[in-house]
């Protein structure tokens, strides 16, 4: 058996894991929490993310390495060899970085830093932001903050592009996906996004991902505005947008992730539905009866403690009724 070994233990490292026992592979997770959610489905070194002791027990003997969240330690990334590189780690890592390479890869950006002349704008730290968090409103340009100024961008949706990439070069993309957001957590995605431009974000993440010379899958956040799109982040990870992908597209974003680490052919990304819808589960579990009445529900739970603003699972629908969506929103919500 091929063993994979995944910094990080969450429920994304929990998901690669149960779309990889089937293809006969193993996993090895490191978490500095001894009750991380991958520590059921393979085994768990628990300890600091850049132990060189317990990196080099994740790597020993693994047929890849691979991290399931993008704020992992460069040095720890580069030493064990994970997939993608560390050229992707660092750049996803720190927003001046990243808005800079957008740039000079011709990805349209919302204006920055000097760049910006309207007030309200917002600050962001340059490192460790996510689900809205490092972020806030400022109605006057900051002096000597160590920062990122971005413009308020009017855009009507925020899109994501799934895409992946194997070693030897090919590239395979999802439908995009239409995202909604409450106190910046993801509350909701829905793909295919009705009118969406696929060609142009394909256009934009393949510059990323030949720059990069990624190996994996990458999920590019985008802003439509008046039916141009602007990057805003990117995430060198399998991604809260695609877990649709389990039961709605014939291969899943952590199968085809899997299969791009190892060398293997890639899946096919097309859709098993016309639509599918995927709803958050954060802050409290919901009543696991109620959510499965609910025709063509499909309920993941990561086995994680209650905790405001966390995610602790997801539901996903099937060519889903309106009365269906909006019915698993008020469960979970």
């Amino acid at each position: 058996m091929a063993t994979v070994g995944v910094i990080g233990g969450g429920q994304l490292g929990r998901m690669l894991a149960l779309a990889g026992i089937p293809l006969g592979l193993t996993f090895r997770f490191l978490d500095p929490a001894p009750d991380a959610a991958a520590g059921e489905v393979g085994e768990l070194l628990v300890g600091p993310y850049d132990d060189p002791d317990l990196l080099d027990r994740l790597a020993d003997g693994a047929s890849a390495v691979t991290f399931e969240f993008e704020n992992v330690p460069v040095g720890a990334a580069r030493r064990v060899g994970a997939l993608p590189g560390p050229a992707a780690l660092e750049a996803s890592q720190d927003r001046l970085a990243e808005k800079r390479l957008f740039r000079r890869l011709g990805i349209p950006t919302a204006r920055f830093d000097d760049e910006v002349e309207a007030f309200p704008a917002l600050l962001k730290t340059r490192w460790l932001g996510y689900d809205g968090k490092g972020q806030r409103l400022v109605e006057t340009r900051p002096v000597g903050a160590d920062d990122v100024l971005e413009e308020l961008v009017p855009f009507e949706r925020e899109l994501s592009l799934l895409s992946v990439r194997g070693r030897g070069g090919e590239t395979r993309f999802y439908p995009l996906v239409e995202n909604m957001h409450r106190a910046g957590i993801l509350h909701l995605s829905r793909t295919p996004a009705a009118a969406a431009p696929q060609a142009q974000a394909e256009t934009y993440a393949t510059r990323l991902l030949d720059e990069l010379d990624y190996v994996g899958l990458l999920a590019l956040e985008l802003f439509e505005v008046g039916g141009e799109l602007l990057a805003n982040e990117f995430a060198p990870r399998v991604h809260n947008t695609g877990h649709w992908t389990i039961e709605g597209s014939i291969t899943s974003q952590f199968e085809n992730h899997l299969r791009a680490i190892l060398g293997l052919p890639l899946g096919s990304t097309a859709a098993c539905s016309r639509t599918a819808v995927m709803v958050n589960v954060i802050g409290h579990e919901p009543e696991r009866d109620a959510i499965l009445a609910v025709p063509g529900s499909h309920l993941h739970l990561y086995g994680k403690k209650e905790r405001a603003g966390r995610k602790l699972g997801h539901v996903t629908l099937l060519d889903p009724t309106p009365t269906c969506v909006r019915k698993i929103e008020r469960l979970v919500s």
